[in-house]
This record gives C-alpha cells, structure tokens and sequence, in this order.
C-alpha cells in the first residue's frame, strides 16, 4: 500500500521532472523505464525522490495502472511548462561547433536506414565532426512521437503518417521495393511471371507495431501469396535477406538496400511481377528542437546526403565503402 512519505526539500533536477512528466503520459513504471531507457530500479528510486519533495504518493497503483493523486494532477502542467523553458533555453544559448562537438545524435530508422545511410554518415562525421557519434535506437510507434518530443531521440527516418501533431516533416526520397533471390536459384530469374513467383516461398518482413508505412507492402504481398507460402516472418529487411542468401525463400525489401546487397552477398534481383507502393522517406523531428543548433545541423546533414537526387548513389557508395574506420 502506498504511503504519504515526510516532505524533503532537497532540490529536484531536469531528470526527475522528465520521470515525472512520462510517468504521467505512460501509468506504468515499465513502460516509463523503457521509454527513458533506464532500469526500473533507478526509475522507482527517482520516484520515491519525488515523493519525498511533494510529500504525496503521486501515483498510485490501480488494477495494472499507475494513476495520479489529485497532486500529480495538480503538478502535471507546471512540470510539463518548467521541462518546456528549459529546453527551449538550452537550445537558444547551446553554441554547437561540429568539429567539437561529443554531442551523440540518436536516430530512430529501421535496419535497412542503418545499412545504407550511416556508413556515409558517418564518414561525413569523420571529416566534419569527428568527436560526435551517432546511435540508432529502435522505438515503438506507440512511443516514437513520446520519446521525439522528450528529446530521447533526435530525429526519426521512416515514413510514418500517423505522428501525431507538433512533429514536423522534411521528405528526404522516394524508396521503391525488390526481391532477392539466391543467385543460381533453380526456379526464379530477374523477371518472374506472376505464377511463377507466388508459387515460391516467401520470407515477409512484418511491420507491424512499427507504425511504418511499409505495412502497406507487406499487406499487398500477403494479398498475392497464398499464405501456406509465407514460410517465415521476421522484424528486419537484413534478415530477410540473409534467409534469402541461404535458402530458395524469395524476400522483398527496400531497392536501395537490395542494390547494395546484390553486389557483395551472393543475392540477385528479382522484379516482382506486380507493382508494390513506392514509399516516401522523410525525417522527423519535434517543435521542440526545431531551433536547437545541433539538431539543425544534423538535418542538413541528412538533406545534404539523403536528398531525392543523389539519395541512392549516396547510400550504395556508402554501403560499398570498406575504407570507412
């Protein structure tokens, strides 16, 4: 049973005002550990520290639920105001130097954005800011708006119409889909009749959860294939394409990754005979850092490499080059 803790007057610092904040957003310390990326020990010990300060439980466990007391309530937009200055102050007088800068750039992109678009990232990093570093973080759709706004990830790649409002949009290219195949595959070349190819076995990425548009193919693949030829499904396009490499399943992923991997992985393309969605990727990014230096400049590095023209001879130059350390 939860319990009214002795005030403690001790400040409180940005840290516990974001546990706070998300707690109020999540009503589950689990979920709330994962969206900060913090065990729940740490985050129970944070709360316990807030509950002190306030000299009320905040949250208290109803069924499977963390709801708030009439003070969290009371709270809840203040916090939420105090967490929205300070950011906003932060990126006003945040110089941002590149060559100097240790900052680490977190970015939200499924596993084909992370093949093809940081080995080129990261050798623009090499020459222009070469004490950054730069993450990939994997984030649910349920937490992908959640985690931008709090500043948890910098940007996200994808396309995902379904942000909700006060994330904002660049598009970057337009990304169309293939097939591999094996190279010598006994049954399939380049350009299979569509009987041919629905007879094979399939390997499905599946997208679902992710919030990504790339749902949409997926759903026009199982429309086509029957479905006891749908052998496996799994959660990346990487995946998909080493099952592809050793075994007769067919795996339908983003061209700008097949192209690559045609090349170095014993794989060949394979058109499908239908035609899948062609997919537009942009970048995203909260109100919040819209004017945060270091967040700008990451987004014009990303315009600078990633945009419709040049986008795949970026991606595969980059995916081909071995002299990146």
């Amino acid at each position: 049973m939860d319990t009214i803790p002795q005030r403690n007057e001790a400040d409180l610092d940005f840290h516990h005002l974001q546990v706070f904040d998300v707690l109020m957003t999540e009503h589950s310390i689990t979920k709330a550990a994962h969206v900060l990326n913090v065990t729940q020990p740490a985050l129970s010990k944070t709360l316990a520290r807030l509950r002190l300060y306030f000299g009320d439980p905040l949250f208290i466990r109803v069924s499977m639920r963390m709801e708030p007391t009439p003070k969290a309530l009371e709270l809840a937009d203040p916090i939420k105001s105090i967490l929205d200055n300070f950011r906003q102050l932060r990126s006003s007088h945040a110089a941002f130097d590149p060559e100097a800068t240790e900052r680490v750039f977190r970015v939200h992109v499924v596993d084909a954005g992370v093949v093809n678009m940081f080995p080129p990232l990261l050798n623009y990093f090499r020459e222009h800011a070469p004490r950054a570093h730069l993450q990939a973080v994997h984030c649910d759709a349920q937490h992908l708006d959640l985690w931008l706004e709090s500043g948890l990830i910098d940007i996200a790649i994808g396309s995902f119409p379904s942000l909700a409002t006060g994330i904002r949009r660049l598009p970057l290219w337009s990304e169309r889909f293939a097939c591999l195949a094996r190279r010598g595959h006994p049954r399939i070349g380049g350009t299979p009749s569509l009987e041919a190819f629905i007879t094979e076995k399939h390997v499905v990425v599946s997208a679902v959860g992710t919030g990504h548009e790339h749902l949409s193919v997926e759903r026009l693949l199982e429309a086509h294939v029957p479905r006891e030829n749908i052998v496996s499904r799994v959660p990346t396009f990487s995946a998909a394409a080493l099952i592809a490499q050793r075994t007769d399943a067919i795996a339908t992923i983003p061209r700008s990754l097949a192209v690559g991997l045609v090349r170095d992985c014993g794989l060949q393309l394979v058109e499908p005979p239908f035609d899948l969605p062609t997919i537009g990727i942009a970048q995203y990014w909260h109100d919040r850092v819209h004017r945060d230096l270091g967040n700008q400049w990451l987004r014009t590095v990303m315009k600078q490499l990633f945009s419709e023209q040049d986008c795949l001879r970026t991606m595969t130059a980059g995916y081909l080059d071995h002299s990146m350390v």
